[in-house]
């Protein structure tokens, strides 16, 4: 029997819910647009649409920040590393250990399934280093500061890499090398192949890693080579105002929280609080976090608090998706998704035309 609804419950009942049967000819489009239809589902098929139409759009410039152990996790080698390749990504900023444990696992060292309740003091003794339910060998660490502070250093002594300069180029030097020297490199890095496709690759927090601390150890021996924050800071602020300048659009994918995604959404207080160049935030707004917004931190603030600060155009809100949940479930759905609908995009290279977008932020 059909029940009709009354005149006041009829304007609130206007999308029905038809999710339909999983079967073997699902491609994972199909089962995100078909099947996934409430709660935090809804909400990926919501990203999932939003970011796919906006690689479809010319002019959009498109700013990951990445935060978490995704690459030890895998995320690095199965998503991100092809989604560069695809010019799905136009620049990043990534905590510096997801970048660290990258160039480790291009030199070859590979991480374990381990448990997460252990006894951690067993490991120690053995050499074996954990991450959550991941294991690898202690000597990786070993090899690949050696790798990093070889690199360095004689880029430096060469006069190729040296004085003050942005995290991007030490990335991009390190990753440079990874591919002349690791051939394996191409595929499975992230750092490698941001340098292949030209992606500015910046870390938030420069000394907080590995890598900063190799560079750290370098200071010490007198190498004349140091990466300048305030760089990082406009250079990222310098890519979306470029695109905005071009009559482009901006738009953030955000994996995690912490100081990486502030990075990137800073950009826009930066352009119009700071230098004091018209703008009105950013465009787009995708995020993957567990966070939760009631504790105040910035992992889980919501993107109309955003918009408070500048960050966001407001006018854009309806183009802000957060999903709840962990990302090494919805990356990969989110880049399959992207990859069956988008198939590839154009690159934007902006890596080598950092200096030339840089002049446009002193132009008022």
């Amino acid at each position: 029997m059909k029940i009709e609804s009354t005149d006041r419950s009829a304007r609130h009942l206007q999308m029905a819910l038809k999710p339909v049967a999983v079967d073997g000819e699902m491609t994972v489009v199909d089962l995100i647009d078909k099947c996934m239809v409430s709660f935090n589902a809804r909400q990926l098929r919501a990203a999932c649409r939003l970011y796919s139409d906006v690689l479809t759009q010319n002019g959009t410039r498109i700013g990951l920040s990445l935060s978490g152990a995704l690459v030890p996790a895998g995320l690095g080698s199965s998503c991100l590393a092809p989604m560069l390749r695809l010019g799905f990504i136009d620049w990043m900023v990534s905590t510096g250990a997801n970048l660290y444990h990258d160039i480790q696992m291009a030199l070859g060292f590979e991480m374990f399934a381990g448990a997460a309740n252990t006894d951690d003091t067993v490991l120690r003794d053995d050499g074996v280093v954990r991450i959550h339910d991941l294991y690898f060998d202690a000597q990786a660490l070993y090899d690949t500061d050696k790798f990093i502070r070889d690199t360095l250093r004689t880029l430096a002594s060469e006069g190729k890499l040296c004085g003050t300069v942005s995290s991007a180029d030490i990335h991009s030097a390190l990753g440079t090398q990874l591919l002349r020297f690791y051939p394996r490199a191409s595929v499975h890095s992230v750092v490698a192949t941001a340098a292949a496709m030209g992606v500015p690759l910046h870390t938030s927090a420069s000394g907080d890693s590995g890598i900063g601390m190799n560079l750290a150890a370098l200071c010490l021996e007198g190498v004349d080579l140091r990466i300048d924050p305030s760089l990082d800071v406009n250079e990222t602020a310098s890519y979306v105002y470029a695109a905005k300048r071009a009559g482009g659009k901006s738009a953030v994918v955000i994996l995690g929280g912490g100081s990486p995604k502030n990075f990137v959404l800073q950009t826009e207080p930066h352009i119009q609080e700071v230098l004091g160049l018209e703008e009105a935030g950013h465009d787009f707004f995708i995020q993957f976090t567990d966070a939760r917004p009631d504790t105040g931190g910035l992992s889980g603030a919501t993107p109309s608090e955003a918009v408070s600060w500048g960050k966001i155009d407001p006018t854009q809100l309806p183009n802000a998706v957060v999903c709840y949940g962990d990302c090494t479930v919805y990356l990969p759905l989110l880049a399959r998704y992207a990859v069956e609908q988008v198939g590839q995009r154009s690159p934007q290279r902006l890596l080598e035309k950092r200096h030339e977008m840089m002049a446009m932020l002193t132009k008022k």
